[in-house]
């Protein structure tokens, strides 16, 4: 079963140093939201920053038992002038 915390490390291990943050939006452990913040976005375009994020998560998207991950990417520079 998956979790938040699962999710994060996961996205941690391929993108270290970023700050992320996951809920779960239903609490049937297959829909997500996360907030991810990383240098690694910068000069990206959105989609590309989405697929990074996707990336360590192939495997899970693949079989379905992470259904969706609603994402927000920022670098921290975009995430300085956003924050609440």
């Amino acid at each position: 079963m998956l979790s938040p915390q699962w999710i994060k490390e996961r996205v941690l291990s391929a993108l270290p140093g970023a700050e992320v943050e996951v809920v779960d939006t239903t609490g049937t452990n297959d829909h997500f939201q996360a907030r991810v913040v990383s240098e690694q976005f910068a000069g990206l375009p959105m989609v590309r920053a989405h697929q990074l994020v996707y990336a360590p998560l192939k495997d899970v998207l693949a079989t379905g038992e992470l259904h969706a991950l609603a994402l927000k990417t920022y670098t921290p520079d975009q995430w300085a002038k956003v924050k609440p």
